[in-house]
């Protein structure tokens, strides 16, 4: 399984000089700006989502071109698609993509070292929420959707309606892996049709449903 390289882009080491402070701002200024929580621009500058360098005091200062460029990718995810969509045809045998989305990292890892091991021909795309999952789902147009629901930013009830209201992926497979208990998760509105996991992780069982979904001629029991 190979796993997609992310987009990233080191924050620029201090003492190298910089246009002037307008042109930058802090990660309070730029949540405040975008709307997420502090924690997601963390995140987001650590993965090259956002462009940043430190300061000698070691704070972090963002660019304001890749913060307005982020908030233009937002006001395109959240729009439904304009355009009918397409079906798409792949050729057999091709490999698939599957993106995760979970706020904790440490499982993020988890579930890239548990499907390393499937030996199945699946690329590994990852997110930390849904506002992030969306633009990726853009970008790289993912088969499935393995995603919590619980999350900062945008969460996954919101993410998965946002889906459903494009024409262009109200047919997206998605499998939703949460914390929460599947009677709360059906009373807060997720779609019947989903296959809901609790955590933690069962994944034996989220393989048989992985495979179903993308290889469902070699969809063999796995053995227990």
């Amino acid at each position: 399984m190979k796993i997609a390289a992310d987009n990233y882009s080191k924050e620029t080491d201090v003492g190298t000089p910089h246009p002037g402070a307008d042109e930058f701002c802090s990660t309070k200024q730029a949540a405040s700006i975008i709307g997420v929580s502090h924690r997601t621009i963390q995140l987001w500058v650590e993965s090259g989502i956002l462009q940043a360098w430190k300061t000698a005091g070691g704070h972090r200062r963002i660019t304001m071109q890749s913060v307005t460029k982020l908030v233009d990718q937002r006001r395109e995810a959240l729009a439904p698609s304009s355009t009918t969509p397409v079906p798409r045809q792949p050729a057999p045998n091709t490999r698939k993509k599957v993106l995760v989305v979970d706020d904790d990292t440490t499982l993020l890892r988890l579930y890239e070292l548990e499907m390393m091991g499937w030996d199945s021909p699946i690329d590994l795309i990852k997110a930390h929420n849904g506002f992030e999952a969306l633009i990726k789902i853009g970008a790289d147009k993912p088969d499935l959707l393995i995603s919590d629901l619980s999350m900062p930013g945008m969460d996954g009830f919101r993410m998965i309606r946002t889906l459903r209201l494009d024409p262009a992926h109200a047919g997206m497979a998605i499998v939703v892996v949460s914390g929460l208990d599947k009677s709360t998760v059906g009373s807060m509105g997720l779609p019947t049709d989903i296959p809901f996991f609790s955590k933690p992780v069962p994944f034996r069982d989220l393989r048989e449903a992985v495979e179903r979904v993308l290889l469902p001629a070699q969809a063999d029991p796995v053995e227990h």
